[in-house]
């Protein structure tokens, strides 16, 4: 006997199986993917201290922006694995 613990699932013939492709959570809730397929990205100085930041500082702040072009492809791959 296998010691009552339940038969293995049965897989494809050849016995390979396809890896499930999962979305790195911690990066969806910090990027998501525009329309085109670029990453959009907070701005950071935005969470705390904002007492001694000018109104025009904070308001630079405020908008989305694209993450740079050497961090994209790291990026895409995170976000659609």
């Amino acid at each position: 006997m296998n010691g009552g613990g339940r038969p293995p699932r049965p897989g494809p013939p050849d016995g390979s199986r396809e890896v499930k492709k999962k979305t790195k959570k911690a990066a969806a809730k910090r990027f998501s993917l525009t329309g085109r397929g670029r990453v959009r990205r907070r701005k950071a100085f935005k969470s705390h201290i904002l007492t001694k930041k000018t109104a025009k500082r904070k308001r630079g702040l405020r908008k989305a922006t694209i993450a740079a072009h050497a961090d994209e492809r790291r990026l895409t791959r995170l976000l659609t694995a």
